[in-house]
C-alpha cells in the first residue's frame, strides 16, 4: 500500500518541487532589482553631491527610481505580480 500511495504522490510532489524552484527564482530576481535600484540612487545622490545633475533632474530621476522601488513586490507579499 506504501509503493501505491508514494506512486500516486509523486506528480503533486514534482509539482511542489517546480513551484518552489519559481518562487525561489522570482525572489532572487526582486532582490536583484532592488539591489539595483539602490546602487542607481547611490550614484544619483554622488552625481548631486557632485554637481554633476542639478536639483530638479534629481528629483525626477529619484522619483523613477522610487516608483520603481514600490512597485516591487515586498517580503511579505503573497503574490509575486504588482
Amino acid at each position: 500500500m506504501i509503493i501505491i500511495d508514494t506512486l500516486l504522490a509523486a506528480p503533486v510532489r514534482g509539482l511542489v518541487f517546480v513551484l518552489e524552484k519559481i518562487d525561489e527564482a522570482v525572489k532572487a530576481e526582486v532582490e536583484a532589482d532592488k539591489r539595483t535600484i539602490m546602487a542607481d540612487l547611490s550614484a544619483l545622490h554622488r552625481a548631486l553631491d557632485s554637481g554633476a545633475i542639478g536639483l530638479a533632474e534629481f528629483d525626477a530621476r529619484e522619483q523613477k527610481l522610487l516608483d520603481r522601488l514600490d512597485r516591487l513586490p515586498s517580503e511579505g507579499d503573497g503574490d509575486a505580480r504588482s
